[in-house]
């Protein structure tokens, strides 16, 4: 039976409008739930570039928060490595720092989260300072977490994420192959300058004698170079808040 225009036009208002509701009410109940999530991932991330990978994945969510809250604290610093504590009148902590956000912005602009990993429970006994990393990989972004040790120049380890590279190529910097190959990599050379630790062309070299360099990812050289800008971009954001702790320590 041929219904009318008015009829037609009615139905499919209120089914739109039925839709919109589910729609928005499957959003506000999944929302939380993606929300913590992400949290779980970021900690997880975190706790990568200090602890090994496996011990991690064994781990359960609320094993993964514990351990966390009881070895992980943190600060937010600017370019000038000035401790940041509230911006625009609201309280700022490393935790809601956007880093995806502020890479948008002038250097000089953003906020730089810090979380200082030590021993579980005592804040005073400092083991590594972890500091986010960001860039743009060949196809979208890329970021990471480099552990420092104490001595602010010794790698302890990274982990690398991605958005779009390559499989088998470029989206390797998650493979625990390559990021092994920073550890006790240095970030300063023997005249104290900040050389960061680059990421050569090509693979299968030997650089264990070579503080500054790690062997490459074969058909990824723009994956890699954006790792090495990643490194060189945001350790110099980071380098006056490194020489504040040194000059404290």
């Amino acid at each position: 039976m041929q219904q009318s225009n008015t009829y037609i036009i009615t139905f499919s208002v209120i089914l739109t409008v039925v839709l919109g509701f589910l729609l928005s009410g499957t959003s506000q109940l999944l929302g939380p739930i993606q929300k913590e999530a992400v949290a779980l991932d970021t900690k997880k991330q975190i706790l990568g570039a200090v602890m090994d990978a496996e011990k991690i994945a064994a781990m359960k969510p609320n094993e993964i928060k514990e351990y966390y809250e009881n070895t992980i604290s943190s600060k937010v610093v600017n370019i000038k490595g000035e401790e940041v504590t509230e911006q625009e009148g609201a309280a700022v902590t490393a935790e809601t720092v956007d880093v995806a956000k502020n890479y948008k912005k002038p250097a000089d602009e953003r906020l730089y989260p810090v979380y200082i990993y030590h021993e579980e429970g005592s804040e005073d006994k400092v083991v590594a300072y972890i500091l986010p990393l960001y860039g743009a990989g060949l196809w979208d972004a890329i970021w990471g977490y480099l552990a420092l040790k104490t001595d602010l120049n010794t790698i302890e380890g990274v982990t690398f994420a991605h958005a779009g590279e390559t499989p088998g190529l470029g989206a390797r910097i998650t493979t625990g192959d390559v990021q092994s190959r920073y550890e006790g990599k240095k970030i300063y050379d023997e005249s104290g300058e900040l050389v960061a630790v680059e990421m050569q062309k090509g693979e299968g070299k030997d650089y264990s004698g070579d503080e500054h360099k790690v062997d490459g990812m074969s058909g990824a050289t723009l994956t890699a170079k954006g790792v090495n800008n990643m490194f060189v971009n945001y350790l110099g954001a980071y380098e006056s808040y490194l020489e504040k702790v040194k000059g404290n320590s």
